[in-house]
């Protein structure tokens, strides 16, 4: 089983993000792996663990994300390419999924996995944007991947709680929501050491492939706080008499 793992780097929220002139100044941030791609990553070592499948984490080069590939073979990853070209970090979703399909299929993956979002965008289209574009069994928001035979299946979770058992014929492009067991911690001393004795592959792609975005941003701000909490104290019974006098004066409570 040839199985492709697809990642980006993202801000780091752990910093303060600071607006300026309605755009986010990308050169001042440091970026991190996008949550979702590493639970992509953790269920795709687990199906290495369980079908002996081979991994590749493939990234589009938009800036320095060496650390997050030599940290994905650390991890467990058998290969990462990064596809290199005329790319920034402004690259949209739809060119993303262009450059993405292109190589996939090329590859002949079995299967593709993808975090279902990332904190940059929120859209959920990576997944969906690259099965269309390589014609191939798409499903988002899933969790609990297994192989079986030339199917996959998984759980696809829905609005109010529900979930569906589905079955995708491969070659398939899944979204990720959660992996079963959390994304394993690897040490800076084996990613380091994975740095001096792996080299990335870099693969050229179409700087020009895709269409252009559909939306474009035209501000960003802060939002506006529109309130503030307010701390009671420690007195249990002064707490409890506020309690009650808010919720009277909401029309909550009735005497």
């Amino acid at each position: 089983m040839n199985i492709g793992v697809v990642m980006k780097d993202v801000p780091d929220l752990v910093e303060d993000l600071e607006v300026e002139d309605s755009v986010l100044p990308l050169d001042d941030m440091s970026f991190v792996p996008s949550e979702w791609d590493d639970q992509a990553l953790e269920e795709a070592l687990l199906l290495k663990e369980e079908e002996n499948a081979h991994i590749t984490v493939v990234t589009i080069d938009t800036g320095d994300v060496d650390n997050m590939l030599f940290t994905a073979l650390a991890k467990g990853a058998d290969r990462a390419v990064k596809l290199v070209g005329d790319f920034t970090r402004e690259l949209s979703n739809r060119q993303r999924a262009t450059l993405l399909a292109h190589y996939c299929q090329d590859q002949g993956f079995d299967l593709v996995l993808t975090g279902v979002q990332a904190i940059d965008d929120l859209d959920g289209q990576i997944a969906g944007l690259t099965a269309g574009l390589m014609n191939v069994a798409h499903a988002s928001v899933v969790r609990d991947v297994h192989l079986s035979g030339n199917a996959v299946t998984c759980v696809q979770e829905y609005s109010g709680g529900k979930m569906a058992e589905l079955e995708l014929p491969t070659p398939a492009v899944l979204g990720v929501q959660a992996a079963r067991k959390p994304p394993r911690y690897v040490t800076i001393a084996k990613v380091r050491q994975i740095q001096k004795t792996v080299e990335l592959e870099e693969i050229e792609a179409d700087s020009g492939a895709g269409d252009a975005p559909l939306v474009t941003i035209r501000r960003l701000y802060k939002p506006e706080a529109s309130g503030h909490a307010e701390m009671w104290g420690d007195d249990v019974d002064e707490v409890a008499d506020k309690i009650v006098s808010l919720l009277e004066d909401k029309k909550l409570l009735r005497s």
